[in-house]
């Protein structure tokens, strides 16, 4: 009798993987000092105007916001912007770094990017410490003008991880729903139990977003969310504010 064909060994063990994974979670987690819990992106000021004013308006909105803007946009942007750094492709780099800053309508949106990309460059280049090539990337980051911004530094975090694009951008995904979902329960306000629902129901959505992204990649993304702008606009002379944006 033939012996039964031994399976193919697997590409990648426990071992391999678990670096990457923990420099994902990492990158995700709300203790990374780079400021994303000060911001709301627009909610706070939807929850001022009536449009996100209890659990199923948040949800509501925040689904639009990943599907019509992070999806679109920033996932997109961030996608090519690891390819552009494992390449060292530094005119790409910089042309995806402008695209970010061009698509913020608004003064605080593109102080969000800018401040959270410098915060994120310094972190990089402190972890880089006693690595010439990473300290050479995270120089090449801080060097953007007129500032790194948020997607771009994240996309060098992620290329430095060692993990999968795709992976990447699910934990970048899962850090913005976080804070969202944290913004929403201090701002509205909800409970903790709503807060978890809404988590859910945006980590179900977020692998279809990230597919979006990574088939968009640069030549399809696109900036188009009107109501988000104009509710931004009104943030900056908000009465009574708890978040930066």
């Amino acid at each position: 009798m033939n012996a039964l064909p031994r399976p193919a060994p697997p590409t990648q063990t426990v071992a391999d993987t678990a670096p990457a994974l923990l420099r994902l979670l990492w990158l995700a987690s709300p203790a990374l000092p780079v400021g994303g819990f000060s911001y709301s992106e627009g909610l706070e000021s939807a929850v001022d105007a009536g449009v996100a004013a209890d659990e199923p308006r948040v949800a509501a909105w925040l689904d639009d916001q990943l599907a019509l803007g992070l999806a679109r946009g920033d996932l997109a942007i961030a996608g090519a912007a690891i390819a552009a750094w494992g390449g060292d492709d530094d005119d790409t780099i910089q042309r995806l770094n402008d695209w970010v800053l061009h698509s913020r309508e608004t003064a605080e949106g593109r102080l969000q990017a800018e401040q959270m990309g410098r915060s994120l460059a310094d972190w990089l280049r402190q972890r880089a410490e006693g690595d010439p090539p990473a300290l050479a990337r995270c120089a090449r980051l801080a060097a953007l003008a007129p500032a790194p911004t948020w997607p771009i530094a994240f996309a060098l975090a992620a290329a430095h991880s060692g993990a999968a694009p795709r992976d990447a951008l699910l934990a970048m995904g899962f850090a913005w729903a976080e804070n969202q979902v944290q913004a929403a329960i201090k701002a509205v306000p909800l409970g903790q139990s709503a807060g978890q629902r809404i988590l859910q129901r945006l980590a179900a959505a977020l692998p279809a977003a990230v597919d979006e992204a990574l088939a968009r990649g640069e030549a399809g993304a696109m900036a188009f969310t009107p109501r988000l702008a104009i509710l931004s606009s009104r943030h900056e002379t908000q009465y009574s504010r708890l978040f930066r944006s």
